[in-house]
């Protein structure tokens, strides 16, 4: 009863192999482990470490029950943009009129775009959000949208249907590969619900990964296969997947996507095991109630880097928050968090001759350590060397170190000790000590006492961690549903989708009475009124014994139709993977410019736009969208989509005062569900249709210019696009400054202009025209529940209005604003100085605290998201810059040092920020709405309320309303707390004043 695990890394190749009868033994059962060199063959690095453990061990081969390998191999090939491993994949996405705003591989970077682009195809089919069918299947349409592809000589496909990960049998992209196959068996498909969950520019993107690694991956998976066949072993082959689960052979040659990051998975998921952390009772953790209150982090060191992750009471990693880029690819797949520092057991010391000082890494000798290091002979001074002339360790010759200064030792120990202090810092979610778990080859280097730190545990067979955890890797079953909840049925619904979850680990092939539900998250849908909630339950059960009275294993037929394999099939090491800006990023285009220097180009009072800015006004409308106004990443990419096809001169923007007054301006934007409309993209069309068809209601004759609804979020640079369209230009203001949940949150109709008429439509033509109505609130209900029945990804075209009320009643300058906030970002990110002072040296604000998200709950209410965030202090050591001032910003006389934490109340947008202790009782009142309450992350990136994950490290920062919001009590009954049901009054954090103007600023008279 033996199980084998196998790590293969671009270094070194792992092996162990566990006794499954002695996992409460002291070892873990662990019985041998060996690390070998990775060498240039797979088949022979992999057969022989396994060979080599199974001799240590002294087991027969009939007594293993299974292999577990994972390996990093694939991911290399995407981060290195490798043409000799990547397939170039044709893109088929089953939308009907739909997703056409945003073209598949829309996001690559510009290298691997060329190499693996086969050409998109769009066809009829897909879901809407309650899976209702968009447009049936075409048959006749699928064959000849086949017979084109393989016209061009592409041979992979990967088929993208809009929610198809809704539909368990993924019924529509199912019907479209077996239309596909029966017409031409030879074609190779992906189908998209196979490989990510909703979001379906993230999940088409992983999908073109994983469609055109499929041929190196199968390579590997047959060089797997045969090492075991040359070792004589007929047991079940099985492979690591990213989240700490295992698949089969079969599988994971279909879906090699899903091994990425399984690697330092391996090494988290195998130093919980080693430590005892899936006992109840260990001799460093007392019970699993114990456990689940203590924050438990893997420092895993290696030759080069330090790995660190929180692991969850489950025992699994803590996953990655949102999406995560694969070699410049925005993909969303589970992924583990983990925060990565340059310091290893092959890290270079160095003082500097001038100054004295000492630093460590982050520069390495790798997998030259045994020729490299001093204690070794070599001539470089590595943290190695440090350890054995500390006395820490014996390794190779000690007196070779021995001449190491006593003040270099003290300061390379400090150094040491203060950056795995940091990296551990950046991982914890709380002041309460951590429980480290040690592993790694490279461990060695942790020779002092950490703060903040109550113990550091290194296991038995430590260094061997990432083979233990493919050995022991569990399987999952996992169910991803929007289901729609009732107060009587909710229970019921969670109970029946709890054991679809345990009934799809048990067929993957988990021991049924081991499974248990290890995650049930609820993610209730915005904009919608009928409690549609997203849910995710995770079920993870133990492997199951081969049944002996079937055959010995599925693999063992294929195993042995292998062994006439040649040296074709053989594939070359992974390499360590590259970590490198993207070549030719189509989303960053300001990494090709010096910032401080860029001039936009306006002429005449014109302001032209171009890619560059587009990128800055994405990044500054999503501070403003507080929290709400759907993703600006997608309006970005359509913006810039639209920018590159019609050229600069038709995108361009004008100021308030250019207006006549008797010009006519048009609105346009788009009304719906960010959970839905980032799945069903937009057609492109749908703005425009609502204004033809207002115009022909109204007998208007077009218009002169465009203003935005909203500047906050996604609707921000909508109107850029159709302003393209009629070219016409956008002026530079909005009706909030800000953005808002409903239509009636305007400053033009709280102060009397009209919505009515307003006409409302979707991508597949389908136009409402509300002629009349009794309030701005009723128009809004009449609105919503067109929008619902629609599928929620429609538009909404308002009234126009003449220039004189637009003039008087509209914020002024605030795509200039997003354009100053995002630049001023942008800049200091470049320049990596302080990106809260640079925020607030363009626009008047104040930072009010910087933290960790602690605790996070939401609901629905009225159809709209709600909940809350209680964001803890951050620690000494973590305040960066940007956070020191937080302290002070957030405190005044009357607080007191209980009320450490801060509390968020959000209806999509946030509502108020007040001061808090550690459960969560609030104090002080620091902002409310309509004052602007932002999230942002390290970086600077906005955090929609969406997107608020637990352990998200943040900045929260308040800006002020324009007046239009706060001098009149009519203007506060829409926009200020009462409105939301909040018992509290307006609570501001400054002085509005006019933001800058691009168009002023940068302006020539040149034509």
């Amino acid at each position: 009863m033996y199980r084998i695990g196998v790590d293969v890394g671009g270094t070194n190749t792992d092996a162990a192999i566990l006794d499954v009868t002695a996992y409460d033994t002291p070892s873990r059962g662990v019985l041998a482990s060996v690390k070998t060199s990775t060498t240039p063959n797979i088949t022979t690095g992999v057969q022989d470490s396994i060979d080599q453990v199974i001799a240590k061990s002294g087991v027969q081969k009939n007594d293993v029950l299974s292999v577990t390998i994972g390996t990093t191999h694939f991911v290399n090939a995407v981060v290195e943009a490798d043409a000799r491993r990547l397939t170039k994949v044709a893109v088929v996405r089953l939308c009907g009129p739909f997703t056409k705003q945003i073209p598949p591989f829309s996001d690559f970077p510009a290298d691997l775009k060329d190499i693996v682009n086969g050409g998109t195809y769009y066809v009829d089919g897909g879901l809407e959000i309650d899976c209702r069918e968009i447009v049936p299947v075409d048959p006749m349409q699928v064959r000849e949208t086949l017979a084109k592809i393989v016209s061009t000589g592409i041979t992979t496909i990967c088929l993208v249907g809009v929610f198809s990960p809704l539909d368990h049998a993924g019924l529509h992209e199912e019907r479209c590969k077996n239309i596909m196959l029966e017409a031409n068996p030879a074609v190779t498909i992906v189908c998209s619900h196979n490989i990510g969950t909703i979001g379906l520019l993230e999940r088409e993107n992983a999908t073109i990964l994983n469609a055109s690694i499929l041929a190196v991956a199968r390579k590997t998976f047959r060089s797997f296969s045969k090492a075991m066949l040359n070792l004589g072993l007929r047991c079940p082959l099985y492979i690591t997947q990213n989240d700490g689960t295992l698949t089969d052979v079969a599988t994971a040659s279909e879906t090699p996507v899903k091994t990425f990051a399984s690697g330092p998975t391996n090494s988290m998921i195998g130093a919980a095991f080693l430590a005892g952390l899936d006992k109840s009772r260990t001799a460093n953790l007392e019970t699993e109630d114990e456990l689940s209150g203590k924050q438990i982090l893997v420092v895993d060191v290696g030759g080069t880097t330090t790995d660190v992750c929180a692991l969850l009471p489950s025992g699994f990693p803590r996953q990655a928050p949102n999406f995560v880029e694969v070699g410049g690819v925005r993909t969303a797949f589970s992924m583990p968090e983990v925060c990565s520092l340059g310091l290893g057991g092959g890290s270079r010391v160095h003082q500097d001759e001038k100054t004295g000082d000492v630093t460590v890494g982050p520069n390495s000798v790798g997998h030259f350590l045994t020729s490299q290091a001093l204690v070794f002979g070599g001539d470089v001074m590595t943290s190695t060397d440090i350890v054995v002339a500390s006395k820490k360790q014996i390794l190779g010759d000690p007196k070779l170190a021995s001449h190491i200064l006593p003040e270099i030792l003290t300061a390379a120990r400090r150094r040491i000790k203060k950056m795995l202090e940091g990296v551990i810092d950046d991982m914890k979610v709380s002041s309460a000590p951590v429980t480290v778990l040690l592993v790694g080859g490279g461990s060695i280097i942790h020779m002092d006492d950490l703060e903040n730190v109550a113990e550091v545990i290194r296991p038995p067979h430590h260094d061997g961690a990432n083979a233990v955890g493919a050995a022991i890797a569990k399987v999952a079953g996992e169910i991803d549903v929007i289901e729609i909840l009732h107060e009587s049925d909710e229970k019921a619904a969670i109970a029946r989708l709890s054991q679809a979850a345990i009934d799809a680990a048990v067929q993957r092939g988990a021991l049924r009475e081991s499974v248990k539900i290890v995650r049930i998250e609820k993610l209730p849908l915005a904009y919608v009124t009928d409690r549609s909630t997203r849910i995710i339950i995770t079920a993870v059960g133990s492997l199951a014994p081969p049944n002996p009275s079937t055959s010995l294993n599925p693999l063992l037929a294929a195993v042995d139709s292998m062994a006439e394999l040649d040296a074709e099939d053989e594939t070359e090491a992974p390499k360590e993977a590259k970590s490198s800006t993207p070549s030719g990023s189509p989303v960053k285009p300001s990494l090709d410019i010096d910032i401080p220097t860029y001039r936009p180009t306006v002429r005449r009072h014109v302001w032209y736009l171009s890619e560059v800015d587009i990128e800055f006004i994405a990044c500054g409308t999503g501070v403003l969208g507080t929290g709400g106004g759907g993703t600006s990443y997608y309006a970005m990419l359509h913006a810039l989509d639209v920018l590159r096809r019609t050229g600069q001169g038709k995108m361009r923007v004008i100021s308030l005062k250019a207006l006549q007054d008797d010009d006519r301006v048009g609105f346009g934007s788009y009304y719906g569900a960010p959970s839905a409309m980032n799945e069903k993209i937009s057609s492109g069309t749908e703005i425009q249709t609502a204004i033809d068809t207002l115009d022909r209601v109204l007998g208007n004759k077009g218009f002169n210019a465009l203003l935005a609804d909203e500047i906050g979020g996604g609707n921000g640079l909508a109107a850029f696009p159709v302003g393209s369209h009629y070219d016409r230009p956008v002026i530079d203001g909005d009706a909030m400054g800000r953005a808002y949940p409903t239509m009636e949150h305007s400053t033009l109709y709280i102060y009397g202009q009209p919505i009515v008429p307003c006409a409302i439509a979707d991508g597949k033509g389908n136009v409402s025209v509300v002629m009349s109505a009794e309030s701005n609130a009723r128009v809004e209900t009449m609105l919503r529940t067109t929008s619902i029945d629609l599928g929620l990804t429609t538009a909404v075209v308002a009234c126009p209005l003449p220039g004189s009320a637009v003039k008087q009643l509209a914020i002024p300058n605030t795509v200039s604003q997003a354009w100053y906030l995002g630049r001023a970002i942008h800049m200091a990110r470049k320049a990596k100085t302080s990106i809260m002072k640079a925020i607030f040296d363009v626009n008047p604000g104040k930072l009010l605290f910087s933290g960790k998200i602690v605790d996070l709950s939401r609901g629905i209410a009225g159809g709209y998201t709600i909940g809350k965030v209680l964001l803890s202090p951050l620690l000494a050591d973590e305040k960066d810059e940007d956070s020191v001032a937080s302290q002070s910003s957030a405190t005044t006389a009357t607080a007191t040092d209980s009320f450490s934490h801060i509390s968020i109340v959000f209806q999509n947008e946030y509502l108020y920020a007040r001061r808090a202790d550690a459960e969560g009782i609030e104090g002080e009142i620091l902002c409310t709405v309509p004052d602007l309450i932002s999230i942002l992350d390290q970086d600077g990136e906005a955090v929609g309320s969406q997107d608020l994950k637990y352990g998200l490290k943040v900045h929260v920062i308040g800006m002020p309303a324009h007046p239009l919001w706060t001098s009149k009590q009519k203007a506060l009954d829409v926009g200020g707390p009462k409105y939301f049901g909040l018992d509290m009054e307006w609570t501001s954090v400054g002085e509005y004043t006019i933001p800058r103007s691009v168009i002023d600023d940068f302006n020539s008279e040149e034509i």
